[in-house]
């Protein structure tokens, strides 16, 4: 799936396809189009495309058909330099013989802007990512964390309208990396500057966007706002990139006002949501996140659905537990609780119910 063509779009691929052997496409008739002040993130396993249209957009790769346009400009044949355009990459780039400030008056200097406007501009844009004392320092004298808000300064610099960004945050551990996710957000939205961001990290490209585009195999399988990704997958793929997921195999017996029949591969009957089947017949993969499946099934009324459970692992994570189950003879099936005072510890062994309502569980195509 893909954006069709629009006039107001700032940033647009026009049926664009990438190959580096005049042979396989490693990008396949992309169209996308994203309005300016948008943070679109572009997500997806190695090898799936994403980086090498960020590369197209920048200038560093050429497309093999199509157009790329920015504010309604082709600009396929303009150099890198003359896009206008600010990157940051995981590795920072910074100059390791220049001070901070020296490599963020760099691009400036290339632009041909002043000397005095340049040590203003320098300035704000270190007060902008909290380091206006660190101008005189070099790059080894800085913190993985303290780097990467340069690298970003320097993109924002000469004030662009529009900053790609290359999984930025890669090398930095955990806690910082959830901390720079927000910085970066912040900034952008204070600045209102267009974002396109390249990361193979779900969690962050939920966390930090306004949509998310999911490649695989050089094509966009769904673009959409993260919680219509998570909570609404076009297809298996999707659900199963996106969060955990469990999946049940089985049957279409029937399909009926947008609700559908499945038979179960073990014979159980449930009603799901037909999102990517056809036909009676059928073959389907059934989605059901997690945290939609109940133990405690009064809770959810006469239309829910209820299966027989086996604990087979119970794991305290602090704020919730995750218990593994077999259901309908797969073992892998993971339920999330939230742990509360009232809040049942399941025992390896122990026999239950679940359930969940048919809106949650989506029938997909075959993974």
């Amino acid at each position: 799936m893909a954006d069709t063509a629009n006039s107001d779009a700032f940033v647009e691929f026009e049926r664009v396809q990438k190959s580096y052997d005049g042979e396989n496409l490693v990008v396949k008739d992309l169209n996308l189009s994203m309005p300016k002040g948008e943070f679109l993130t572009m997500l997806g396993p190695s090898g799936s495309g994403k980086t090498t249209c960020l590369m197209m957009l920048a200038g560093f790769e050429t497309a093999t058909h199509g157009e790329i346009k920015l504010d309604g400009r082709p600009i396929n044949n303009i150099p890198p330099h003359k896009r206008g355009i600010g990157m940051v990459f995981q590795n920072y780039a910074l100059f390791p013989h220049m001070t901070v400030a020296e490599n963020l008056s760099f691009p400036l200097e290339v632009r041909k802007i002043g000397k005095s406007d340049r040590e203003g501009k320098v300035k704000r844009a270190l007060d902008m990512v909290q380091m206006g004392d660190f101008g005189g320092r070099r790059p080894a004298q800085l913190s993985g964390g303290q780097q990467q808000r340069i690298a970003l300064a320097r993109a924002l610099v000469f004030e662009p309208e529009l900053v790609l960004m290359d999984e930025p945050l890669g090398a930095l551990d955990k806690q910082l990396r959830e901390h720079m996710q927000f910085e970066i957000t912040n900034l952008a939205h204070e600045l209102g500057i267009t974002v396109v961001y390249v990361t193979h990290d779900q969690t962050e490209a939920l966390t930090m966007s306004d949509r998310v585009a999911v490649f695989d195999d050089g094509r966009i399988q769904q673009l959409a706002p993260p919680d219509q990704l998570y909570e609404s997958p076009d297809n298996s793929f999707v659900a199963q990139f996106i969060g955990e997921n469990n999946t049940l195999e089985g049957t279409i017996k029937e399909i009926n006002d947008g609700i559908c029949l499945v038979e179960l591969d073990d014979g159980e009957l449930i009603d799901a949501m037909p999102v990517n089947v056809s036909n009676v017949g059928d073959r389907t993969t059934i989605s059901i996140r997690p945290e939609r499946v109940e133990v405690d099934t009064a809770k959810l009324g006469d239309s829910a659905h209820t299966l027989k459970a086996e604990v087979k692992e119970f794991i305290y994570m602090g704020d919730v537990f995750r218990t593994r189950l077999s259901v309908a003879g797969k073992d892998d099936f993971i339920i999330k609780t939230r742990n509360s005072a009232d809040q049942r510890r399941l025992k390896p062994g122990e026999q239950i119910k679940i359930g969940w309502l048919p809106r949650d569980c989506r029938a997909l195509d075959t993974v």
